[in-house]
């Protein structure tokens, strides 16, 4: 015997029905975010060795302005270099080197005219000095009518004229010896210009491209390419909803078929801004628009990974 169903039965069912593509949907949604609070975060990303590429360029100077011709390079690609390390010499530096002697002879020309400047000043007070002792001998001598007035203020004025003239050459002595100091500022300045031609190494690295060879003008491209391989980090692109899960101190792992192993490594920094992803997988269907973090990993061995800058890797963050 059927039962028949009262119209209320019938539209609990059918409200019943229409909600449970709702409900399975929600119960997905639960059930992937509780999977995503117990599992690690995954993500693409690449490497790259302490504070990324440092790109070596040639300083700009009177004779070259926007660059300048390298004369002589004294690296190559892979070199390891220390900080200091002389790299490239540009053109400039036949020029420059010209004005260091020419700064230089104007110094030694202005220690020689403060020199002569001085000896002509002890002359002076010399011959102001004699005056003086002959007009107070005069004045004496006046005193006891064994000299004419007129012979006493000769002396008398000699002596003045002598006394200025003594004046004047001491502070042309100091004069020049303030050239001598000016002097040294145009040599300061001129062997400043000449080390702007000589590259070096701001750091310890390897050279991971040359961009100009010799003979060629190098301008805001820049010449080398220099990398601080000692210590390599792996750059994740979390997704900005994976973010929460990561934090500073969790170990990761790196992979990729380029590397001998798998490396290991710590989330050192997790950066402040989202933006577009960079890197992107081979998947078809990956999201090319997806915003994400940066997070930086220290590598704890950075050795297999200091040949293989921008290698992009899979990472994985123990969340």
């Amino acid at each position: 015997m059927r039962t028949r169903k009262s119209p209320r039965t019938k539209r609990t069912l059918k409200t019943v029905k229409s909600l449970l593509p709702v409900i399975s949907l929600t119960l997905a949604a639960q059930v992937a975010a509780q999977d995503d609070q117990r599992g690690d975060v995954s993500a693409l990303g690449r490497l790259q060795p302490q504070g990324g590429i440092i790109r070596i360029g040639v300083a700009s100077t009177p004779e070259a302005v926007s660059g300048s011709r390298l004369d002589v390079l004294h690296v190559s690609e892979g070199d390891y270099v220390k900080a200091g390390t002389l790299l490239a010499v540009t053109e400039s530096a036949t020029t420059l080197t010209a004005r260091v002697n020419q700064a230089r002879a104007e110094h030694q020309t202005a220690v020689r005219a403060a020199e002569a400047s001085s000896s002509q000043a002890d002359e002076a007070c010399v011959l102001a000095n004699v005056a003086q002792r002959e007009a107070d001998r005069r004045v004496r001598l006046l005193d006891q009518d064994l000299a004419s007035e007129e012979e006493t203020e000769t002396a008398l004025g000699q002596a003045e004229a002598t006394a200025a003239s003594c004046t004047a050459a001491r502070a042309l002595a100091r004069v020049s010896e303030a050239e001598i100091e000016v002097a040294n500022a145009r040599v300061a300045v001129a062997q400043a210009e000449l080390e702007r031609a000589y590259i070096k190494a701001p750091a310890d690295g390897r050279i991971l491209d040359v961009l100009a060879e010799p003979g060629e003008f190098v301008g805001a491209e820049g010449l080398l390419e220099l990398g601080r391989v000692d210590k390599m980090y792996a750059v994740a692109e979390v997704y900005e909803t994976d973010i929460l899960r990561v934090e500073v101190g969790q170990s990761a792992t790196i992979s990729s078929s380029a590397l001998p192993r798998v490396l290991t490594g710590k989330v050192e920094l997790i950066r402040h801004k989202v933006q577009k992803q960079d890197v992107t997988g081979t998947d078809p269907a990956a999201g090319k628009d997806a915003r994400i973090i940066e997070v930086e990993i220290l590598l704890d061995d950075p050795e297999p990974a200091a040949a293989l800058t921008h290698l992009q890797v899979e990472i994985i963050i123990d969340a």
